[in-house]
């Protein structure tokens, strides 16, 4: 029924003996493929109800919940309480669910979410830290802080006595006591006769009406300042943290018991639990605590790509607005070029004044601005995808105008367009069979590059927060929210990939077309 021409042929074959390009572009039509058919591989209804001897298909068709329970409510059936309910609940009736079985727009529960929650086991040192006032002399006149630290003589001795004492440290103690300005000071002191080494800190001191009697000095022991440790514990490994399982196994054995012990504790009750320890002679404190329940959650199983700061599964609203995004693009691209091409054949094809006049009243028009246009248009009739797709076609055919201008100016003038007028063929004959078939090489190569970046300005609109309307599957939505929480990895890495998957695809495909219409890669001297 269809004919190719056999250049078209070859040039499509030559395209596929590109194999990144006919590789790409089956996968972006595969992906494409899958995402039209969301409704059926991510769903929050089941794709089909078997009860009392019917079927149903709730995936296609609303069901009030009087339909499966009878109770004369008309609402909207919750079929995941149904599934518990009878007869679904013995078996008599049953449903078929997705793939996935989470809508875009459903919000997960934090019940489902409890069994995936982990245990976070810290073990911090408890730092020994003691206050002294001492008088000129350096004699010790008040002593608060840990019995390990309290000298046992303390009321009858002097600093010196206890720590070494540098002469810096004494030139500033000296200096309060003579009522001078003097900045905060920190200085390590050794210690005497086998005594651990203190940082002795000095606070700002500034210049009173009277001089004080007592210097306040805060001593800390410097081997205090041991790092702290935290352990991760999953639900079904409850013996061996998720990380630093190194450090965990080298505990002393009754340590590494008490902290098992609180983590088993801690998954059978959800209560924390906070005591104190001594690990090689140093006060610890140890706290065990259950991981809260709070959006966006990581990725769990059920919900591999996690959940957004809404509670909806990232996955389920990737897989649509992949399809939002490549559906959008390819109308977007499909309308432009269109209109393109028919306002640059009218340029080129009349030229003279038609073509100047064209050529300014465009110009005009694009330099309107564009964000300003789709802020305006959307506060006046509300942000859609339809209003949306307008405002952005208003403005993108005016790149691919110029291109057909120059490609009928050029064609104009070849012999075989001449030789038809001469012979009198009518205007719209001429240009559908002998110019147009000659001038879509610039549309069939700028398409794939057209569309990737309609995919960007699309995700673009979405950040800013001047795209689609909430709650639609978004990238850009997704990404937004990844920038005011960045710890939540998954909401950066998922929507990133997929974007810069469909846009590199697009890429590729371009490249191959653009080589398979390139004449002179074919072309030699002989």
């Amino acid at each position: 029924m269809f004919r190719f021409n056999p250049i078209t042929l070859k040039r499509f074959r030559r395209f596929r003996s590109q194999r990144r390009a006919w590789y790409s572009f089956l996968c972006l039509v595969g992906m494409y493929g899958i995402s039209l058919f969301s409704e059926l591989l991510c769903n929050s209804s089941p794709l089909l109800v078997r009860h009392e001897g019917r079927f149903y298909f709730p995936v296609f068709r609303y069901y009030p919940e009087t339909t499966f329970t009878g109770s004369g409510l008309q609402t909207r059936t919750d079929y995941r309480a149904l599934k518990k309910q009878e007869p679904f609940a013995s078996g008599k009736s049953w449903m078929l669910w997705p793939l996935l079985p989470t809508g875009p727009n459903e919000i997960i529960q934090e019940d489902s979410l409890r069994e995936h929650l982990r245990v976070i086991c810290r073990l911090v040192p408890i730092p020994q830290v003691a206050g002294i006032s001492v008088d000129q002399s350096l004699a010790l006149k008040r002593f608060q802080g840990p019995p390990e630290m309290q000298p046992a003589n303390w009321k009858t001795a002097v600093l010196p006595d206890f720590w070494h004492i540098p002469k810096d440290l004494q030139v500033a103690i000296a200096a309060r006591f003579a009522n001078q300005t003097a900045p905060r000071m920190e200085v390590l002191c050794a210690g005497n006769d086998g005594r651990p080494d203190v940082l002795c800190t000095l606070p700002e001191y500034t210049a009173r009406a009277t001089a004080p009697r007592q210097v306040r000095l805060t001593l800390r022991l410097a081997d205090s300042t041991s790092q702290s440790r935290e352990w991760l514990f999953h639900p079904h490994k409850r013996e061996t943290p998720l990380r630093n399982a190194d450090a965990f196994a080298s505990l002393p054995d009754d340590i590494r018991r008490t902290l098992s012990e609180a983590v088993t504790h801690c998954f059978a009750d959800s209560s924390p639990r906070t005591e104190n320890l001594s690990l090689d002679g140093k006060p610890y404190s140890f706290s065990v605590e259950r991981e809260a329940v709070r959006y966006p959650f990581r990725p769990v199983p059920g919900h591999w790509c996690g959940i957004d700061d809404a509670g909806r599964d990232v996955l389920a609203r990737l897989l649509y607005a992949l399809r939002t995004s490549l559906t959008f693009g390819l109308i977007l691209v499909f309308c432009s070029l269109t209109v393109g091409t028919i306002i640059g054949f009218v340029q080129g094809y009349y030229a003279g004044w038609v073509d100047l006049t064209g050529q300014r009243l465009i110009e005009i028009w694009s330099a309107l601005p564009f964000l300003y246009v789709i802020i305006l248009l959307g506060s006046i009739y509300g942000p859609g995808f339809w209003l949306m797709l307008f405002c952005y076609a208003l403005f993108n055919w005016i790149g691919i105008s110029y291109y057909m201008r120059a490609q009928m100016l050029q064609l104009r003038k070849q012999p075989f367009v001449e030789a038809a007028m001469c012979l009198g063929l009518p205007t719209w004959r001429l240009v559908l069979r002998h110019i147009l078939p000659n001038g879509l090489v610039p549309l069939i190569t700028f398409f794939p590059f057209s569309l990737v970046g309609v995919i960007g300005s699309l995700a673009m609109l979405d950040y800013l927060g001047f795209g689609l309307p909430p709650p639609t599957p978004s990238i850009g939505q997704l990404l937004q929210q990844a920038q005011s929480q960045r710890w939540a990895w998954w909401l950066i890495l998922y929507p990133s990939l997929l974007l810069f998957c469909m846009m590199l695809l697009g890429v590729f495909i371009g490249e191959g077309v653009r080589d398979a219409f390139d004449p002179r890669q074919q072309g030699h001297l002989e």
